[in-house]
């Protein structure tokens, strides 16, 4: 092993731990901000939030609303919990979200890194491999709904699950019209076992949820011969352009902050 490669990785979770960025923002996250701002969101969910990047990607590009972050793995959660402990506006739950309420168990990276997943790994995934297991708490999205939305809200997903996403969007449930928006990665290729593709996440976002596409983005690529492995879709409810009238009103969320 390349002991400066060893070196630098350990220098950047040192950097992530105390919310110093390390250049892992994508181009287009400042245009995604902006869609925000466009779109009136009140509320980002952070779904797989690991060390909290996305959030302070947010907050540098100026978005101001709530943030609810889920990380169901104690140790990145601890990263996460450290950065937004600061801004009374971000709130950090300790679930991974799918399409039922209970436990299940998340194949974890030796790092605990991102590319942990509630889906085995295949060997297409050119990243890393899983090492080990942890069990975690599941909750449908809808079951928490009315703890954390107040009527009104503007809502976007935020999905960085390793191929959950289908499971995530079912368990929207009957709140699927108040979604305003969704990011999240799409494979075109396989790289979970059980994961949805590029077709059939679109298709599910546009039929469940009613969205459009509006942008697609590079993601993960292959390091050998270059071909692209996902890509980045942002989909977003056309009509939710024409806002009624109204103020939302913020909700707290008692158990933001406990284990």
């Amino acid at each position: 092993m390349n002991p400066f490669r060893t070196l630098r990785r350990a220098a950047h979770a040192a950097m992530r731990w105390f919310g110093i960025d390390v250049g892992r923002h994508h181009p287009g996250d400042r245009e995604l901000v902006r869609l925000l701002a466009r779109y009136e969101i009140d509320v980002v969910l952070d779904v797989g939030a690991h060390r909290g990047d996305f959030g302070v990607m947010l907050r540098e590009a100026g978005y101001r609303g709530r943030i609810v972050s889920f990380e169901p793995l104690r140790e990145p959660r601890a990263g996460l919990r450290h950065r937004a402990a600061s801004d009374d506006t971000w709130s950090v739950l300790p679930y991974a979200l799918g399409d039922r309420t209970g436990e299940a168990i998340l194949n974890v990276c030796g790092d605990f890194g991102p590319a942990s997943s509630l889906l085995p790994m295949l060997p297409r995934h050119p990243r890393t491999v899983h090492t080990g297991k942890a069990v975690v708490e599941t909750r449908r999205l809808d079951d928490l709904w009315e703890q954390l939305i107040a009527p009104g809200e503007r809502v976007f997903l935020h999905l960085d699950v390793q191929g959950y996403e289908a499971q995530v969007l079912g368990g929207v449930g009957r709140f699927a019209d108040e979604i305003c928006g969704v990011r999240m990665g799409a494979p075109l290729v396989p790289l979970f076992a059980g994961g949805r593709l590029f077709d059939e996440l679109l298709a599910l976002a546009r039929d469940q949820l009613g969205l459009t596409l509006m942008s697609l983005a590079p993601g993960l690529t292959d390091p050998n011969d270059g071909r692209m492995l996902r890509c980045d879709l942002v989909l977003l409810r056309e009509a939710a352009l024409d806002r009624p009238g109204g103020v939302s009103v913020p909700v707290p969320v008692p158990a933001a902050r406990a284990e």
